[in-house]
């Protein structure tokens, strides 16, 4: 069994107000998702509202050997969606130790 491996699960519901195209978000969303992945390690993908022009959700996941790490990264993760979405962006977390996700 593994020792210290975890996982942080987060959905990201994203609210694009200024698109006016199916195009404008898909460009909004691709740079969203770039510099989650490039810049802070996330796995990312749309997993939701992808045929709505203003509407996205986001499944991302980070994985560490400390849960402070996890969360911290985490936490991060929040405060740049936050930041780039202040008034359009709702994230739903949960941190799991692989222990806990391999016993349910």
């Amino acid at each position: 069994m593994v020792d210290d491996a975890y996982v942080a699960l987060l959905l990201v519901h994203l609210h694009f107000p200024d698109a006016g195209s199916l195009k404008a978000k898909r460009k909004d969303l691709a740079s969203v998702k770039a510099q989650l992945h490039g810049r802070m390690g996330v796995t990312v993908a749309e997993v939701g509202h992808r045929d709505l022009w203003q509407r996205s959700t986001l499944a991302a996941a980070l994985t560490g050997g400390s849960i402070n790490n996890v969360e911290s990264a985490t936490d991060r993760v929040e405060r740049f969606l936050l930041e780039r979405f202040p008034e359009s962006c709702r994230v739903e977390r949960t941190v799991r130790s692989f222990e806990d996700v391999w016993d349910q």
